[in-house]
């Protein structure tokens, strides 16, 4: 073994988008530009969930939601954008383990959240008249909060495994930011137990909440198969439109990075997979309110007033 192999390495060099240097400045305009209206999109959704008109717990998590794609996007591309023109592309293990805990506790709590949301949907549609009851503000905020709980702890458990993992070999990451899959390549250390528990505590979390989505979901459909109306079938269906849209491209992304065969010995695939980290919160803010008459009108009143406003300062 040669001589630097047995060097324990506590940086890394970031070479995600290096192959082709003649791009770069087409790259960095198009994340550059997916970035801002990633965070404009997601906090203006914010601001309007905020509305008293519409603090109910579809609004609510909805706004959770944005807040969670938001953390997701400032966890990523600010790093790769300062990459594209800096000579340094070191990071830290400290660094990387740090991003990867944010990365990771924003990720799970998308996960509780849309399986929250997706409960909501089936208690709107399947049980009307007992909506307020049993989605109360209460057990909102409780699974809104235990969302959060429920991310921390994940990515804890995660992070301080890889403390029990030693990098002397190569320190270059194929990646544009710090995953835990391309650490795991670089440990001379058998990570069997970090693949372990992350298989059990990830799977366990996909498992149930994409459980919760399917049989919420069933149950809707079957509701509203049994509707004599026309009208409030394309109602129901509309109303989950969106939302179901959005499943399918967060936990398709996932799947994507994730479920892949040689997963831990192929890594010239995880850029084109982990792109969809950055395109699912660009697209959650146009889903969710470019067909909903509420968000467009609440949005309106805000536009208007800001220029009343401005018009009686001048």
């Amino acid at each position: 073994m040669a001589e630097e192999n047995h060097t324990i390495k506590n940086e890394f060099i970031l070479t995600g988008f290096t192959d082709h240097p003649e791009l770069k400045t087409l790259l960095f305009v198009v994340f550059f530009a997916i970035y801002l209206i990633t965070m404009v999109g997601n906090l203006g959704l914010i601001l309007i969930s905020r509305e008293h008109s519409l603090h109910t717990p579809m609004y609510i998590f909805l706004g959770n939601l944005a807040l969670v794609d938001s953390c997701c996007s400032c966890a990523i591309t600010p790093k790769m954008l300062g990459t594209f023109f800096s000579e340094n592309r070191m990071v830290s293990l400290y660094d990387c383990m740090a991003q990867f805990y944010f990365l990771c506790t924003v990720e799970t709590a998308d996960c509780f959240l849309l399986a929250a949301m997706a409960y909501d949907r089936y208690v709107a549609i399947c049980s009307p008249l007992q909506y307020h009851t049993r989605m109360s503000k209460k057990l909102c905020i409780q699974m809104t909060t235990g969302a959060y709980v429920a991310g921390n702890m994940h990515s804890m458990i995660h992070t301080g495994l890889l403390f029990r993992l030693a990098f002397c070999g190569s320190n270059h990451i194929n990646h544009f930011y710090c995953d835990i899959l391309p650490l795991y390549r670089l440990s001379c250390v058998d990570p069997y137990v970090n693949e372990l528990v992350l298989f059990v505590f990830s799977g366990s979390i996909q498992v149930f909440t994409i459980g919760s989505v399917l049989i919420s979901y069933l149950y809707i459909l079957f509701t509203v198969l049994k509707m004599k109306s026309k009208e409030g079938r394309v109602k129901a269906f509309s109303t989950c439109a969106s939302h179901f849209l959005s499943v399918s491209l967060f936990y398709g992304s996932l799947f994507f990075i994730y479920v892949r065969p040689n997963l831990l010995e192929e890594g010239d695939k995880d850029i084109p997979a982990a792109i969809f980290r950055v395109v699912v919160p660009l697209l959650n803010p146009f889903i969710y309110s470019l067909r909903n008459k509420k968000i467009i009108s609440v949005l309106r009143k805000m536009l208007k007033k800001n220029i009343t406003r401005k018009f009686e300062e001048k």
